[in-house]
């Protein structure tokens, strides 16, 4: 018992030491948001839906092509002087699309709206790996402390079980209370080996999340944030209704799928080229030596049946479009949902925490009675001792607990509304 005495000391000291070199909660949300594969895989489609935006645009610019071609002929059998000539062509065409039935100025609406789908869906994505960054650092954190708790505890407990061992030489007490403190002390380094167990994992999940290799188990974590909540559940809704990315996200597909159709639509409308080509040609024949053609041309086309291809599509297209508006209606109901759930777990593990506080700070009193009570030889028992330091121990957990989900609870909160975002936390881009 002394070996694991001297081995738990030392694992505190190594503990005490490294959470001065730790790191602290926006350290972590920082290099998660700078490092974490799915948010930087999300940046790239962002930049891909700038590129189909300047795409559109291209629609209504002119056609430039510049053509030309050379070969040689020979002829046989000829009465002419020259039978080999070489012709020659260089040219130049420009075609401008004049009228499209509305399905480019659509178009270039649609990618418009994809770009800033493309924000909304960066958004959404960095304030999921935000909450697991927040989430991870803190179950980290917690499960360091889980460690430090039981391995205070079981340093209390083994010291008990060495003056329980000289108090029943001196016929103090019975071979009953020995056993239980021993039980108690078993029991103990069980539930130690546990939350070590509890604690590597969490540091896996850290490491994957975060982005980077935590050299040291060890954590630092500010258990008082300064997030800037909403100050009411009124405040949080208006709030959510203009900066939640799940409902902006809906909102745009709606609008997208309006567009959807007036693109489909036109392809049932006319549509209008004009075009201007201009063409040199040398050594044509024997006769004609040079040439040169300016050619002006409208053209003007009507899709009058295309098998029914285009139709259908139009009517594919509108239905889409009554899909997403269901949807939209639908996220409208989920987002005010979350943000109520969100801000009933918040007040909830506000008051859990403040309850929990109250709980250790009476523990801790009933506990140091018990316990001089016990060592003076009045009449408490080894059991009552026993309990007491197990409720302890375990207010002591429940708030460390309790102060970690209140934490992660404003960060649900902040995320409910819209506001998990790097510029609300105060990130380096």
């Amino acid at each position: 018992m002394k070996i694991f005495f001297k081995i738990a000391l030392v694992t505190i000291f190594i503990f005490g030491i490294k959470e001065s070199k730790a790191n602290t909660l926006i350290e972590s949300l920082q290099s998660a948001y700078l490092n974490n594969s799915k948010l930087n895989a999300e940046r790239a489609s962002m930049r891909a839906s700038k590129e189909e935006k300047r795409e559109a645009v291209s629609e209504f610019l002119p056609d430039v092509t510049i053509s030309g071609y050379k070969s040689s002929q020979d002829s046989f059998n000829s009465n002419l002087d020259d039978a080999n000539i070489d012709p020659k062509e260089r040219s130049i065409l420009v075609e401008q699309k004049i009228f499209q039935g509305f399905g480019g100025v659509a178009n270039l609406l649609k990618k418009r709206k994809g770009q800033k789908l493309g924000e909304l869906k960066l958004k959404k994505v960095e304030q999921e790996i935000l909450l697991e960054a927040a989430k991870v650092h803190t179950e980290l954190f917690l499960n360091i402390k889980k460690v430090n708790i039981n391995l205070s505890n079981v340093d209390l407990l083994e010291r008990q079980v060495e003056t329980d061992q000289n108090r029943l030489e001196k016929g103090e007490i019975s071979l009953t209370d020995l056993a239980q403190s021993e039980a108690s002390l078993a029991g103990a380094i069980a539930q130690l080996i546990a939350t070590k167990n509890d604690l590597i994992t969490s540091k896996a999940n850290f490491e994957k999340i975060i982005g980077k290799k935590l050299l040291e188990e060890s954590i630092k974590s500010s258990l008082e944030s300064n997030l800037k909540l909403p100050e009411s559940l009124a405040s949080a809704y208006k709030i959510s209704n203009s900066e939640n990315p799940d409902l902006q996200i809906a909102f745009l597909e709606y609008e997208q799928s309006k567009l959807d159709v007036t693109i489909a639509a036109s392809e049932l409308s006319p549509s209008a080229t004009l075009s201007y080509e201009r063409a040199e040609q040398d050594n044509i024949s024997s006769t004609i030596q040079e040439r040169t053609q300016e050619t002006v041309k409208a053209t003007a086309s009507w899709p009058i049946f295309a098998g029914g291809k285009n139709t259908f599509s139009l009517r594919k297209f509108k239905e889409i479009r009554n899909q997403k508006e269901l949807l939209f209606e639908e996220e409208k109901k989920s987002t005010k949902a979350k943000v109520t759930n969100a801000w009933s777990t918040y007040q909830s593990f506000k008051s859990v925490l403040d309850s929990t506080r109250s709980q250790v700070k009476a523990a801790e009193i009933a506990n140091e009675g018990i316990t001089l009570e016990y060592e003076s030889g009045t009449s408490r028992t080894t059991l009552e001792v026993i309990q007491s330091r197990t409720i302890l121990l375990n207010s002591r957990i429940n708030l460390a607990t309790s102060q970690r989900n209140f934490l992660i609870s404003q960060f649900d909160l902040l995320g409910s509304v819209g506001r998990l975002t790097s510029k609300q936390l105060g990130l380096k881009e």
